[in-house]
């Protein structure tokens, strides 16, 4: 059993527990599944995650304020890809980020969802320091470690919109070690046994000696187009090919990463509006050390800047030596391409009556 995405990993574990195939139980992709439930269950085992809380949206700001420690994280219990992620070091920025975000989860894009839990927002304190992510497959309860990405760019806020992901990872040997420990303890808690795992993590550059803290655990593979960064093989075969053949118990589930050092950017969006223009396609391709550019956003589309957005406006791919030289690489062929984002004019929704606005 194989489940791209966050949604149809529920679906996959209630078909598999019907089946009789292996998978994750229903329970333990719901801790996952509520940024909430997460919290409490890593907690509970005595795992690093940040202090939190969570509050219902049809209280008072002022009634909650009292409790937030800044600077903190405010976000929605269920969106992903950082949507409606926001940081708030002020009691004026919170209120703020609150609002904001309400007004994401009552738009007609989000509520066509159907999911759980928008009604309410969890609060978090701020870790300072550098994101990582893990890529793992699970087999039976044993975890294998496929990756660990480094994310150059800082992710300070006052949103979170990811881009460079990097591998294999600069960080120092005993830190490695021990968010790799973290990695395994954290996805035992979370009670998830077979099939793949994304985990992200923070390293506190101020308190290194605290160790990686968790921030979130996924059991599905790295999204979008971001898995092309991981070959393997003598054939190098991306990571799909590989969590196909572990989904149905096929032979060659254990090739080895290549050597090589490797990345992705997800091309940011500067800004919300309406794609009418892409330039320099063919300059970025020709970037020494790019694989491939893929713009899969489309002309004349409308596009979200985060925290509002979820999508990316397309993915560079990078090989080289180093991981130093993947990273300017991809810097280097992300210079060259022009977006022309028009402003959406407001037209008035045809079901709810709202007339969308420009963040």
């Amino acid at each position: 059993m194989l489940a791209l995405g966050d949604r149809p990993t529920s679906t996959a574990a209630h078909t598999a527990r019907a089946l009789g195939f292996p998978y994750n139980s229903p329970e333990s992709v719901e801790n996952c599944r509520s940024k909430l439930r997460q919290r409490e269950v890593l907690r509970d085992a005595g795992l690093p995650v940040p202090g939190f809380f969570a509050f219902r949206l049809d209280k008072r700001v002022e009634k909650i304020l009292p409790r937030v420690q800044f600077p903190c994280v405010v976000k929605p219990l269920r969106l992903a890809a950082s949507q409606g992620v926001i940081r708030a070091n002020q009691p004026e920025e919170f209120q703020a980020a609150v609002a904001r975000i309400k007004q994401l989860l009552e738009s007609p894009e989000v509520r066509v969802t159907n999911e759980p839990e928008l009604d309410r927002l969890l609060v978090e304190r701020y870790i300072p320091g550098a994101e990582v992510a893990v890529e793992g497959l699970l087999t039976r309860g044993k975890l294998r470690i496929l990756g660990v990405f480094d994310k150059p760019d800082p992710l300070e806020g006052p949103y979170f919109e990811e881009t460079l992901y990097v591998t294999p990872s600069r960080l120092p040997d005993e830190i490695y070690d021990r968010l790799l420990d973290c990695a395994e303890r954290t996805v035992h808690a979370l009670g998830l046994t077979h099939g793949p795992v994304h985990a992200e993590f923070r390293i506190n550059t101020d308190k290194p000696e605290e160790g990686p803290w968790v921030l979130e655990v996924a059991p599905r593979p790295i999204g979008g187009l971001c898995s092309r960064a991981l070959r393997f093989g003598p054939e190098r075969i991306f990571l799909e090919e590989l969590l196909v053949r572990h989904a149905l118990g096929m032979p060659g589930t254990d090739l080895e990463r290549e050597d090589d050092a490797s990345g992705v950017m997800m091309i940011p969006v500067p800004k919300t509006g309406v794609l009418e223009k892409v330039e320099g396609e063919e300059q970025a391709r020709a970037t020494p050390g790019i694989e491939d550019v893929q713009i899969t956003a489309r002309l004349h589309d409308f596009l979200a800047a985060w925290p509002e957005g979820a999508t990316y406006l397309g993915f560079i791919f990078a090989h080289g030596k180093t991981p130093a030289e993947v990273e300017a690489a991809l810097r280097n062929a992300h210079s060259q391409l022009k977006f022309e984002i028009a402003e959406r004019l407001p037209v008035q929704h045809p079901v709810t009556g709202a007339v969308p606005s420009n963040p």
